[in-house]
């Protein structure tokens, strides 16, 4: 019987090869929907642009400010930002603090509460 460990990897492994191979984006927002919650999603998009204001240089209090988010989550953001090569692993992120379109893919058409598609480079 596999461990729960060995379970949650293989997982991992089958997400990370789903999402590399979804060219589709609408499929893609289909599926982040599907996996995550509005909560969960909306704090995975104030990481990225935590990262983002991070690489321009803004302060942590700043981040706080402009995201209304709290300290501690921009602490975190901070963190990873120092332990991981974010220039590399996330390129051209100030497009999303400079156009802040990142955030409009979390946004619905309520009319008919379908995913507004992204629209971008």
């Amino acid at each position: 019987m596999k461990s729960n460990k060995n379970i949650s990897k293989s997982a991992q492994k089958y997400l990370i090869s789903l999402l590399a191979n979804t060219e589709d984006k609408n499929k893609l927002f289909q599926l982040i929907e599907a996996i995550m919650t509005e909560k969960e999603q909306e704090e995975l998009i104030n990481r990225i642009r935590i990262f983002a204001y991070l690489q321009k240089g803004t302060t942590q209090r700043e981040i706080r400010n402009k995201l209304g988010v709290g300290i501690a989550t921009v602490s975190r953001g901070a963190k990873a930002f120092r332990q991981y090569p974010i220039d590399d692993l996330f390129p051209n992120l100030n497009s999303i603090v400079d156009n802040d379109w990142f955030y409009s893919w979390r946004q619905y058409n309520k009319s008919c509460n379908q995913l507004v598609p992204y629209i971008g480079n």
